[in-house]
C-alpha cells in the first residue's frame, strides 16, 4: 500500500500545550521503519503547515479560540488529504490536537463525495468533541471539531474546505467515550451518532463491542475514516496526552480494535492525535501510537 504520512504540529485547539510535538515523537518512535517493514511504501512524508507558536497568536472568539489559524491550517490539511486519496494513497495524519480532524474529515469527505461513496467515521476518544459555541465550557475547538464536521456550529468550521456537512452523524460511531459535557451529550443524542461508552465495554465485554462496531460500518458505509485520540486509553498505557482520564481502554483493547478494523478492508484514512511528549514517560505513548498504526495497516501477531 502507498502511504502518505502527514504531520500536523497544531495544538491551538486545546488548553494544554505540547501536542504540537506529537508528530516528532511518533516519528522518533520509528513509524517509518515500522510501516515499511510491513511492505508499505511511503510515497510522501510532509507537513502542510508552518505555524507560529500559540503564544504569539491572538485567541480571538472566547467560544472558538484561535479560530482563524485553525481554519487556515485545517484547510491546508484538507487539500493534502484530498490529493493523497485521489492519488490512491492512504493518508495517515499525525497530530497535534484533535481540532485537526476538521481538515482530515473534510478532505476524506470531498473524495468520498466525488466517488459517490458513503463515508463513516470511527471516533475513538474519551470525549465527544461535539460541542458548539453555545454549549462549550472551554471554547477550545478540539471540543467542537466533530460536531462541525457533522454540520453543527460556526459556519467557518462547518463550511471548511467546501460548504456543507462533511459526514452524516448517523454514520459516526464512538468507542471508549467516558467524559461528555452536558450540552454536547444532548447534541449527540439529537444528531443520532452511535456511542459505545466505557460502561458499555464493561457490561458487554470488548469483543462484543468490536463486533457491533464492525457490523455498524458494514451496514452504514462504503469507506471509513479512523480518528484515534490517545486519551481514550487509560493513562497507565498512555500517560502522554493532554487530558488523561482514568478508567480508559487498555492497550490490548485498542490494538484489537485497530486489527479488526483493518480486517474490514473499509478503512481508507486515519489520524492519531493528542500525543504530548511533555507529559509522556520515555516516549511510551508515541511508541504505542506506532503500534496502533501498524495494526490498522495490516500487522498481525501470527
Amino acid at each position: 500500500m502507498n502511504i502518505h504520512i502527514i504531520e500536523m504540529p497544531l495544538d491551538f485547539g486545546a488548553s494544554r500545550h505540547g501536542s504540537d510535538m506529537g508528530p516528532s515523537a511518533i516519528r522518533l518512535a520509528g513509524i517509518r521503519a515500522k510501516l515499511e517493514s510491513l511492505g508499505h511504501t511511503l510515497v510522501k512524508y510532509n507537513s502542510p503547515i508552518q505555524i507560529n507558536p500559540q503564544e504569539y497568536e491572538e485567541s480571538g472568539n472566547p467560544k472558538a479560540k484561535y479560530l482563524k489559524p485553525i481554519v487556515n491550517a485545517c484547510t491546508e490539511l484538507a487539500k493534502e488529504v484530498d490529493s493523497s486519496l485521489s492519488d490512491g494513497a492512504f493518508p495517515l495524519v499525525l497530530g497535534g490536537d484533535h481540532s485537526i480532524a476538521l481538515g482530515t474529515i473534510a478532505g476524506v469527505s470531498s473524495v468520498a463525495q466525488k466517488q459517490h461513496k458513503k463515508l463513516g467515521v470511527l471516533y475513538v476518544d474519551a470525549h465527544g468533541d461535539f460541542n458548539t459555541p453555545e454549549t462549550t465550557p472551554s471554547g477550545n475547538i478540539h471540543g467542537e471539531c466533530l460536531s462541525a464536521s457533522c454540520g453543527l456550529g460556526l459556519p467557518e468550521l462547518t463550511n471548511l474546505y467546501f460548504d456543507g456537512q462533511k459526514v452524516d452523524p448517523h454514520n459516526v460511531c464512538f468507542v471508549g467515550t467516558r467524559d461528555l459535557d452536558p450540552g454536547e451529550k444532548v447534541l449527540m443524542h439529537e444528531a443520532g451518532v452511535t456511542v459505545f461508552t466505557m460502561s458499555d465495554i464493561e457490561r458487554q465485554g470488548f469483543p462484543a463491542i468490536v463486533k457491533q462496531v464492525i457490523l455498524f460500518f458494514k451496514t452504514h458505509c462504503d469507506v471509513v475514516h479512523v480518528s484515534f485520540d490517545m486519551d481514550v486509553l487509560d493513562p497507565m498505557f498512555a500517560p502522554g496526552t493532554g487530558i488523561p482520564l482514568p478508567a480508559g481502554m487498555t492497550n490490548r483493547e485498542a490494538l484489537l480494535l485497530m486489527e479488526e478494523m483493518s480486517n474490514t478492508g473499509m478503512v481508507k484514512s486515519a489520524e492519531i492525535v493528542e500525543v504530548n511528549p511533555i507529559l509522556d514517560v520515555r516516549n511510551q505513548t508515541a511508541v504505542l501510537a506506532v503500534e496502533l498504526a501498524a495494526r490498522l495497516l495490516g500487522e498481525k501477531l501470527y
